[in-house]
């Protein structure tokens, strides 16, 4: 079935973030297991990717993986980690032929060494691709990740008379990567859960009631909408009539 053609807006993020919330949600609500609703999720990052390419952004970042899901129970867990790994076996070759370049934001430890190994490998085939950065983020935690570049920049040998934002942005899983203009949350939570609260501090916020596994490239080209009518100010007053 051919896709309906979507105006594009004027105004399209150059890094968009997704929390995929719901997919636990989703499944229980069809009285599937869990696992199953992390499935359908996966299967629903295909489209998502595609669709951000047809719209021209150019970075996404998903959150995969947080390093507070450990906490979850074991076997959920463990299947988590074989859905990634079947899902780098069957997508990668794709997603290096559209151009995707792959990359990870987060820590390579407590994960096994396959995956580890795979994820390795995807980095290395894709990353002269242009079309489409896409940052997982995996085993990936916010306050982590501050606590990891102050770390590094002390083993470095910076000074706090050194320290700046630029800087201090170095140091971060995302270094090569703009700020999110646009995170979007699926499954109508309201919370950032530990995810890219430096790199966020002047992304705009999109909510949606609707589960990761069902959020498709319509849902995503209404997300662009709204985000297209809203004025950025990151902290200024543009109009005279916000004094």
């Amino acid at each position: 079935m051919a896709k309906e053609s979507l105006k594009i807006p004027k105004k399209i993020p150059t890094h968009l973030a997704i929390i995929m919330d719901g997919n636990g949600r989703w499944a229980l609500e069809k009285g599937l297991p869990r696992l199953a609703g992390h499935r359908a999720g996966t299967e629903n990052l295909r489209e998502v990717i595609e669709a951000c390419a047809e719209f021209g952004i150019q970075y996404l970042t998903i959150y995969a993986f947080s390093t507070e899901n450990w906490n979850r129970p074991p076997e959920e867990i463990q299947g988590l980690m074989k859905i990634f790994r079947m899902m780098l076996d069957r997508e990668l070759n794709n997603l290096h032929e559209d151009g995707v370049q792959l990359r990870h934001i987060g820590r390579l430890d407590k994960i096994d060494q396959e995956l580890r190994d795979k994820v390795k490998e995807a980095i290395q085939l894709t990353k002269d691709n242009k079309t489409l950065i896409l940052n997982i983020a995996f085993n990936y935690g916010g306050r982590d990740e501050i606590l990891h570049a102050v770390k590094q920049l002390m083993e470095d040998g910076h000074k706090a008379e050194d320290l700046d934002e630029d800087l201090f942005a170095k140091y971060l899983y995302t270094a090569d990567s703009p700020d999110p203009d646009l995170i979007i949350r699926t499954s109508g939570e309201y919370r950032c859960s530990n995810f890219l609260i430096w790199q966020a501090a002047y992304s705009e916020w999109y909510f949606t009631s609707t589960y990761w596994p069902d959020f498709g490239r319509e849902e995503l080209h209404q997300a662009l909408t709204v985000y297209d009518q809203r004025e950025r100010r990151y902290g200024e007053i543009q109009n005279i009539k916000d004094v």
